[in-house]
């Protein structure tokens, strides 16, 4: 999977232009996002895209040195299932 990165979105398009997945997480404070949102088009439900996008995330966030709220349904679900990032959260 190779996704496209921006400021507070990770996002996958189809070779048409189409948005196939994407997570947002604007900046909510100095060193803090809030994760808002997680799609994944129905053509690709089932194959890992969604965790894949938030391990893209967690990763961005070690590398810049910030923390996350979780507004996210999905966000939410996800680090409950992965402990070891916990110390992203705010």
């Amino acid at each position: 999977m190779e996704f496209q990165h921006g400021p507070g979105r990770i996002w996958m398009d189809s070779a048409e232009g189409e948005l196939l997945a994407e997570v947002l997480f604007p900046v909510a404070g100095s060193g803090i996002v809030e994760i808002t949102h997680t799609f994944v088009d129905d053509s690709l439900r089932g194959q890992g895209v969604a965790a894949a996008l938030l391990k893209e995330v967690v990763e961005e966030l070690r590398r810049e040195h910030k923390r996350a709220k979780l507004s996210c349904s999905y966000a939410v679900a996800w680090f409950r299932r992965h402990p070891e990032y916990a110390d992203l959260i705010v």
